[in-house]
């Protein structure tokens, strides 16, 4: 809580630079991503955020670095949830690969601006108010419950209220215009589809931040670690889900692991008054819990010529 204004403010002009680099240089045209290019952007943004942690560490200390590095965790492995929902929303919209890139790009901003607004708002709740570290702490553990014994039914974007409304709002082309999310035909400027799905996936993320901001409150209060990780993570998650989107089924009990988390993490928050959980041992269980969801889901895809041996994976 004693970062200096400088600080945040260099922060956030390297994390615009980057982007401007990335849509503006590396992005300029539209294309669609390939598997190798995702696993090297995936390995920069990794990089990156080690690097910062580095700095982290040599400026605040291990036990800082160590809260960022959970709190990047935490934040990284829970967005993996979004890449699902992703995957549905960018096919039900049947959005062209070339463009999925520019809407997850715009998507960031917007997140750099929403998830601002959430951390300082839930910072000067837990400043002011002790107990609501409680609430959170509750509310984590009911998503979690929820999460876990929920049968996955499908979800139908085309009853969104936000999509409702935006139908209702703008003007719309019936089809995708290039990569643009405004036209202007006849006079009249015109909304594309794209701008519908950028609209549906800032609003989904807006959801998922509900979770996974309280989550971080949990490994530490700390407005700029709790920033940081997120911004961090986010800024990763774009190349992740090129990398993740054509396997995504393949993690059957992922959100299970989530939800073992997410419990994990609000019934550390409910007795932090009483017991500290050390921030390393933290770490060591959540990435246990994930650990044992990626080896669970591995082992459930049998082998095609096994397929009758057993039960049949979700």
């Amino acid at each position: 809580m004693d970062t200096p204004l400088w600080v945040w403010i260099a922060f956030n002009a390297g994390v615009l630079l980057l982007l401007a680099l990335d849509l503006g240089v590396f992005h300029r045209s539209a294309h669609a991503v390939s598997l190798k290019e995702a696993a090297i952007w995936t390995a920069v943004w990794v990089a990156l955020s080690l690097a910062f942690a580095g700095w982290v560490w040599r400026d605040k200390g291990h036990a800082k670095a160590l809260e960022f590095f959970t709190g990047y965790v935490i934040e990284y492995a829970l967005s993996v949830d979004n890449i699902f929902v992703f995957v549905m929303l960018f096919s039900y919209f049947a959005v062209p690969a070339a463009y999925q890139h520019r809407v997850l790009f715009w998507g960031i901003l917007a997140a750099l601006v929403m998830r601002g607004a959430m951390i300082g708002v839930g910072v000067a709740l837990i400043q002011k108010f002790d107990w609501i570290m409680h609430v959170f702490g509750a509310f984590l553990i009911y998503t979690g419950v929820k999460m876990f014994f929920h049968k996955g039914a499908e979800m139908d974007p085309g009853h969104n209220p936000m999509v409702k409304l935006c139908r209702r709002l703008f003007a719309m082309t019936p089809n995708y215009e290039g990569q643009k999310f405004f036209v202007r035909q006849g006079g009249r400027l015109l909304a594309t589809p794209l701008f519908l799905v950028f609209v549906v996936v800032n609003v989904t993320d807006l959801v998922f931040a509900t979770d996974s901001i309280p989550a971080i409150f949990a490994i530490t209060t700390d407005p700029f670690i709790v920033f940081t990780s997120n911004i961090c993570a986010i800024m990763g998650l774009r190349s992740l889900y090129f990398l993740l989107a054509g396997v995504a089924n393949i993690f059957v009990y992922l959100q299970e692991g989530i939800a073992v988390v997410l419990g994990f993490v609000g019934v550390k928050m409910m007795i932090v008054k009483w017991v500290h959980v050390p921030t390393l041992l933290s770490l060591g269980i959540i990435a246990a819990v994930f650990g044992v969801a990626v080896v669970a889901s591995l082992m459930a895809r049998q082998p095609k010529g096994d397929a009758g041996a057993g039960a049949t994976p979700r």
